[in-house]
């Protein structure tokens, strides 16, 4: 199989330099460009020493020119810009974002959350929410993958085939997300002195993080009658997520027919791992890689559950699920470049 050629947009942030990474052991991947605004001239190696090994090539400030010597285009842009590069896209190109530009469908939505006006409101219809597990058929026919944002890929994996099987009340939810500090980007470190970043503990965006919106058109399309209290907070560490699910059980269901079914649920996916009941698992087994672990926890009341959900932010949170979704859309093995 030849390779495709790709552009990589956005390439010297925390989730851009994960993805080229990712990008080289994959055998049909070749990188042509390499773009960035403040990084021109550089090479990519002075972010990731790692990446000195490999012939990859300068970064050079984007050109929508480059767009008709690609086959995909990955964005890891602030959110705004990748829908510059859905206008200007060619025929032949694919585009995988990692933004939050394709994932919200309502562009009031979106800017209520993200405080700026959509300027691709006609591309949305070319656009899938790529959940790569929930979405497979879809993410094949698209030609705009919207990669989800790092929490809720945590959040909407377990919740969303429980709630559509109606194994949960769906107005008992409550969420409490940790997340290393690289989730939110390199700019984070300008802001070290102040948070305290390196010793303390820091919740943040109550009560409307952007990825309320996210979860909320997910779920809801269960039912609009969802709701949940979320909650995201920053670790003194630099990568990994654990989501703490607080549920109600709706008719006396056992905690072992929930675990039972979320194991047939997600049976032939691979990167989804299903732990065993009661088990209190942790960012440790996800690190540097594209898994998520789910537990389902008993507590001391019988009509409620903690699920627990365990990501790398960057990976299965970012950069991983966009190479699983762009193997998904070219029928490559599922984990090729992701071992």
């Amino acid at each position: 199989m030849n390779q495709l050629s790709v552009l990589v947009a956005g390439s010297t942030g925390y989730i851009g330099v994960q993805l080229v990474k990712l990008l080289c052991k994959h055998k049909y991947i070749k990188i042509k460009y390499l773009c960035g605004n403040s990084s021109i001239g550089k090479n990519i190696y002075v972010y990731d020493k790692t990446l000195k090994k490999y012939n990859l090539p300068k970064i050079v400030k984007i050109n929508y020119r480059y767009f008709k010597e690609v086959d995909v285009i990955f964005t890891a842009l602030p959110n705004g810009q990748s829908q510059l590069i859905g206008n200007n896209l060619s025929k032949k190109n694919i585009l995988i974002d990692l933004s939050a530009d394709f994932r919200i469908k309502d562009v009031n939505i979106y800017k209520k959350f993200y405080k700026i006006k959509h300027k691709s409101k006609k591309l949305l219809i070319d656009s899938v929410y790529g959940l790569s597990e929930l979405y497979e058929q879809e993410i094949k026919n698209k030609k705009i993958i919207a990669c989800p944002g790092c929490y809720p890929t945590s959040i909407i994996t377990p919740l969303f085939p429980l709630f559509k099987k109606k194994y949960l009340k769906i107005n008992k939810v409550i969420i409490d997300s940790k997340s290393g500090y690289s989730g939110a980007g390199r700019t984070i470190l300008k802001k070290e002195k102040k948070m305290n970043l390196f010793n303390s503990l820091t919740a943040y965006g109550i009560p409307n993080h952007r990825h309320n919106a996210e979860i909320y058109q997910e779920l809801s399309l269960i039912s609009k009658k969802i709701k949940f209290n979320f909650t995201p907070h920053i670790l003194p560490m630099f990568r990994g997520i654990l989501s703490t699910i607080y549920v109600e059980k709706k008719n006396n269901i056992s905690a072992e027919k929930i675990l039972n079914f979320l194991k047939r649920f997600y049976k032939k996916n691979k990167f989804i791992r299903i732990c065993k009941k009661n088990m209190l698992i942790g960012t440790r087994n996800v690190i540097n890689t594209n898994y998520c672990d789910i537990s389902v926890c008993e507590t001391n009341d019988k009509n409620k559950l903690v699920i627990l959900s365990a990501i790398d932010n960057l990976i299965k949170g970012g950069a991983g699920q966009a190479i699983q979704n762009l193997n998904i859309k070219f029928g490559f093995n599922i984990d090729e470049g992701l071992n």
